[in-house]
C-alpha cells in the first residue's frame, strides 16, 4: 500500500535529506532533485561551498546529534550507509523515529531474501539495514541496485597510463547506470503516492556484464583497443592495502570477489519507477569518455 501521508509536492518547498553526497550516485542524487524543484540538504562529513538551493549541513551518521540537527524540517531522507558494521545505526533508527522522515535506503540486488547470512560482508550489512529500519517500523522503500557504473572511475589512472586494466575479477551483473538509478530514487523522494509498496526495487541495466566487457566497451567509447587482465587475489589484496585501502574494506571486496554469485537478474524497474528503460553501460562510457583520457 502507497503511504500519501506525507504526499510531497515540490510547489511547497519540500526539503531532501541527502547521505552520501559526495559520492557517484549521491551527486546525481542531489542535481536531479534539485533539477526538480526540491529543496536538497546535504550531509556532510566536512563543509563544502553552498550553493543556491542546495544546503550543505557538517554531520556524521555516526553521531545522533548532528543528525538530529540535520533533519530539521525534512521531509525525506536518502540514506546510503557507508560503513561495514550495522551497529551504530541503531541510535540512527531511534534518531528517524523521532524526527518520522520518510526513509528511502539504497542496498544491493545481490540481497538474498531467502537466508539470513549474505554472500559477503557488503552484502550482509545491506540485508542487516534493511532488517534494521523495518524493525524500527520506519517502512523504507528499498532501492537495490546492482554494479553501478561509475564504479569503472576506478580505472581512470591506469587508462591514462595504459590500455590494460588489472584487477581482481568479479561475477557478471547487471551493471547500471548511477544517473538512473539517482533518478529513480528522485522520483520516490518526491512522489510517494506513485509507489504501491515500499519495495524492494531491483535497479539493474539492461544487460550482464564482467569487468571484461566493461573495459572493451570503455575501449570502444575512447577509440582504443583495451583489454582486462584478472589479478589473482593474494596481489590483489596486496595492492589495495598499498593504496591505503582500509583492511576490513579491502577483506570484504576480497570476499566479494570470491564469494558472491553470478547475477542473472535483469528486470523493469528502472523504468518502472522514472518512465524510461535503463541506459547501457556503452552509453555511460560514451557519456564520460573524456574522464578516462
Amino acid at each position: 500500500m502507497s503511504d500519501t501521508s506525507r504526499a510531497v509536492d515540490t510547489r511547497s518547498g519540500t526539503t531532501i535529506l541527502v547521505t552520501g553526497a559526495a559520492g557517484n550516485l549521491g551527486r546525481e542524487v542531489v542535481a536531479q532533485l534539485h533539477a526538480r524543484g526540491a529543496r536538497v540538504r546535504r550531509l556532510d562529513r566536512r563543509a563544502v561551498d553552498p550553493r543556491p538551493g542546495i544546503e550543505s549541513v557538517v554531520g556524521d551518521l555516526t553521531e545522533p546529534s548532528t543528525i538530529r540537527a540535520a533533519l530539521a524540517n525534512v521531509d525525506a531522507v536518502f540514506l546510503v550507509w557507508p560503513l561495514l558494521d550495522v551497529t551504530p545505526a541503531h541510535q540512527l533508527a531511534e534518531v528517524f523515529v523521532e524526527a518520522a522522515p520518510r526513509i528511502v535506503y539504497l542496498s544491493s540486488t545481490a540481497v538474498d531474501d531467502r537466508g539470513f547470512d549474505q554472500s559477503d560482508p557488503i552484502v550482509q550489512v545491506h540485508a542487516d539495514m534493511e532488517a534494521l529500519l523495518k524493525k524500527a517500523d520506519l517502512r523504507p522503500v528499498i532501492l537495490r541496485s546492482d554494479t553501478l557504473a561509475s564504479n569503472a572511475r576506478g580505472w581512470t589512472a591506469q587508462l591514462r597510463a595504459g590500455n590494460v586494466v588489472a584487477g581482481p575479477d568479479f561475477p557478471r551483473t547487471a551493471v547500471v547506470d548511477q544517473r538512473d538509478v539517482a533518478a529513480a530514487a528522485a522520483g520516490v523522494l518526491l512522489s510517494p503516492e506513485t509507489q504501491p509498496d515500499h519495495g524492494p526495487y531491483l535497479l539493474t541495466g539492461p544487460e550482464l556484464l564482467n569487468r571484461a566487457d566493461q573495459v572493451v566497451r570503455l575501449g570502444a567509447a575512447l577509440g582504443r583497443r583495451l583489454r582486462f587482465a584478472a589479478v589473482p587475489i593474494e596481489l590483489a589484496r596486496t595492492q589495495m592495502l598499498a593504496d591505503g585501502r582500509p583492511p576490513a574494506l579491502v577483506e570484504a571486496l576480497i570476499s566479494a570477489a570470491l564469494r558472491r554469485p553470478e547475477s542473472n537478474l535483469i528486470t523493469d524497474h528502472v523504468e518502472r519507477l522514472t518512465g524510461r528503460p535503463a541506459g547501457t553501460f556503452a552509453r555511460w562510457a560514451a557519456d564520460h569518455a573524456a574522464e578516462f583520457r
